[in-house]
C-alpha cells in the first residue's frame, strides 16, 4: 500500500522537527498508518483517515489517555494528534506468548475495575468510523440498573436503524434483535455498575510487543459493561485467547458469563453489519436468537 501522500509532512509540524518515512504499516481496516523516524532519533506510528469527521482523532487520543491513566492496560504514549492525523510512540512488535497473554488477562480485569462516572462518554465518540452514542453532557447515572436502558438505546438500536436502513439486515432478524432490547432488563445477568472498558477489543487492537507486554490501542473508551471487551475478543479471535479469559477471571470472576456471549458481541456485529454489509446482519440475528434463547 502506498503511502498517503503529504502525511510525513504533516506529522513533522505536528511534532516540530523533520521526520523520515519508513514505510506503511498494515493492519488497520479504516485508517491508513505508516511508520517514520524522527531527526532526533526514534520511530513514530502516525495514521489518517481522508475525510475524517471532525474530533476523531481527538477522541481516539483521548481514549488511549483514559486507559493509560487506570494504570493497569499499557498503550503507546499519545505524541500529537489533530483533525487528520494521530501521532503515536512507536512500539516493536513480538511475539504473542501465553505470558504476555496471561498479564493482558489479568490487566484488563484490573482495568474492569476501575468505575466509570456513568454509562458512555461526555465527549464525541467513534467505534470503527462511526459516531458512537454518548451520554449527555454532565450525565451521572451509573447505578446497578441503567445499563439495559443505555445499551438498548445507545448502543443497539442506533446501529440496528443504521444496519436496517442499508438494507444490511433482514426483517426477521431486526425483529429479533428488537425483542433483545425489550428484554435486555431480564436477560443481561447480574446488575453492572459502569466501568471504564476499552469498548473496540478486537484482536486487531491487541498488539503484542517485543517487550513481552501487550498494548491495546484503536480504543473507543468509555464507560461500559466489562462482558463487552471479553466478548469482542471472542468474536474476532485472540493468540492465547484462553490463557486471557482464564487468567482474568481469576482476578475478576464472572458466574454465568459464557451464556451472555452472544448478547455482548451483538453491539459489534451490528456496527460490522453498518460498515461492512449484509454477512454480519445474518450474524447478528443469529446472536440476537442465541441471546434470546440462553435466557
Amino acid at each position: 500500500m502506498t503511502p498517503p501522500a503529504g502525511l510525513a509532512d504533516r506529522v513533522a509540524a505536528l511534532l516540530g522537527e523533520p521526520v523520515t518515512q519508513l514505510g506503511p504499516v498494515g493492519g488497520g481496516s479504516i485508517c491508513r498508518a505508516v511508520r517514520l523516524r524522527r531527526r532526533s532519533g526514534g520511530a513514530v506510528f502516525a495514521k489518517t483517515l481522508a475525510d475524517a469527521p471532525p474530533g476523531f482523532f481527538a477522541a481516539e487520543a483521548a481514549g488511549l489517555r483514559l486507559l493509560g491513566g487506570t494504570g493497569t492496560v499499557a498503550v503507546p504514549e499519545v505524541l500529537a494528534a489533530d483533525d487528520r492525523t494521530l501521532v503515536l510512540e512507536w512500539v516493536e512488535p513480538g511475539p504473542a506468548t501465553p505470558a504476555a497473554a496471561e498479564r493482558l488477562g489479568r490487566e484488563l480485569a484490573a482495568l474492569h475495575r476501575v468505575p466509570a462516572p456513568a454509562y458512555g462518554t461526555a465527549h464525541p465518540a467513534f467505534i470503527g468510523s462511526l459516531p458512537l452514542p454518548s451520554s449527555s453532557p454532565g450525565q451521572t447515572s451509573g447505578s446497578l440498573g441503567d445499563w439495559p436502558a443505555f445499551h438498548a438505546a445507545h448502543r443497539l438500536l442506533p446501529f440496528l436503524r443504521q444496519a436496517a436502513d442499508s438494507g444490511a439486515m433482514a426483517p426477521a432478524d431486526v425483529r429479533a434483535v428488537e425483542r433483545v432490547c425489550e428484554l435486555l432488563p431480564r436477560i443481561g445477568g447480574p446488575g453492572q455498575p459502569p466501568a471504564v472498558i476499552h469498548g473496540d477489543l478486537w484482536s486487531g487492537n491487541v498488539l503484542f510487543t517485543a517487550d513481552g507486554r501487550a498494548r491495546v490501542v484503536d480504543p473507543a473508551a468509555q464507560g461500559g459493561h466489562p462482558e463487552a471487551d471479553l466478548a469482542m475478543l471472542e468474536l474476532f479471535g485472540c493468540p492465547h485467547l484462553e490463557r486471557v479469559l482464564a487468567a482474568y477471571e481469576e482476578v475478576r470472576p464472572l458466574p454465568g458469563r459464557a451464556e451472555r456471549v452472544p448478547l455482548h458481541q451483538l453491539h459489534p456485529l451490528l456496527v460490522h453489519a453498518v460498515l461492512f454489509g449484509a454477512g454480519y446482519g445474518a450474524a447478528a440475528g443469529r446472536a440476537a436468537r442465541a441471546a434470546l434463547a440462553s435466557a
